[in-house]
């Protein structure tokens, strides 16, 4: 079975029904986007939030306009989107950085096609008994994500906060504990999956947390995060992603344009109106 958590739907017909049930099976393919009716239906996995919001805004108000169904998978694991897309039981994803899309990129061999940033999601340093950063003690224990992407982006974060010190030439997207030239405050890093570290912010002093997961957990980034990304000139838009080999899919390449369209920007800006998701274009 494919790991799938909930799943949205333009189509209401039985063949519609019965085509989610094939695919919620795993019946996968590499076909990519199947056009009936002069209908072209697109399976898309995304994070629930923002991403999955995101999509069911143009499903809702965009979609049936420019011929296009979307079926949208969501996804709670960074890893299961990626690997669903290169099984063929997606035709796109809509979820990751071009940062993180590198290196799973690397990693698993992926032969994949990003298409550009449509909104970031600022990384924000969290705590449940501290409210700045200068009320770090020595030897407090801190939490970041444990996937190489963000777990750099977090130290970067600290580092630009004068948490740490990052050693000279160390790209911020790849940075790892032992890449800290300068730990003055003795932290003890503890790297835990994305998801779970809003869940386990009383264990820790401060925890850097993913823009889509404090979401998720109910917290508000320009109210209750100690410091957050900025968001000008950031390089971690999320955007979708695609098989190399439907880079060029008329009904893919539509649905990007949807995504950057104004629209999309407004709802972006007047749906996370504490700055927690902001456009990339």
């Amino acid at each position: 079975m494919t790991h799938i958590s909930r799943r949205t739907t333009l189509l209401a017909s039985g063949a519609g029904l019965a085509a989610l049930a094939l695919a919620a099976c795993g019946a996968g393919g590499n076909e990519g986007p199947t056009e009936e009716n002069g209908v072209t239906t697109i399976r898309i996995g995304a994070s629930p939030a923002p991403h999955a919001q995101i999509l069911t805004f143009v499903k809702d108000n965009l979609a049936e306009g420019a011929g296009l169904a979307l079926e949208i998978s969501e996804y709670t694991d960074y890893q299961l989107p990626n690997q669903a897309l290169n099984d063929g039981d997606l035709d796109a994803n809509f979820y990751q950085t071009p940062a993180f899309l590198e290196g799973q990129m690397s990693e698993k061999g992926y032969d994949f096609h990003a298409f550009e940033g449509v909104h970031v999601e600022p990384l924000g340093v969290y705590s449940e008994t501290l409210t700045s950063l200068d009320e770090l003690q020595d030897g407090d224990e801190v939490a970041i994500a444990n996937d190489p992407t963000n777990r750099g982006r977090g130290l970067d974060l600290l580092a630009a906060n004068g948490v740490i010190t990052l050693a000279d030439g160390v790209a911020p997207t790849s940075a790892t504990t032992g890449d800290i030239a300068e730990n003055p405050k003795n932290l003890q890093f503890t790297e835990l999956e994305a998801a779970q570290i809003p869940r386990s912010l009383a264990d820790f002093a401060i925890a850097v947390v993913n823009g889509n997961y404090a979401l998720e957990a109910g917290l508000n980034p320009s109210e209750e995060a100690i410091v957050i990304e900025e968001g000008e000139g950031n390089p971690n838009a999320n955007m979708m992603v695609v098989r190399t080999a439907d880079a060029e899919n008329e009904a893919l390449v539509k649905l990007d344009e949807l995504l950057h369209s104004d629209e999309v920007r407004a709802f972006i800006e007047e749906t996370y109106t504490d700055g927690s998701v902001i456009p990339a274009f």
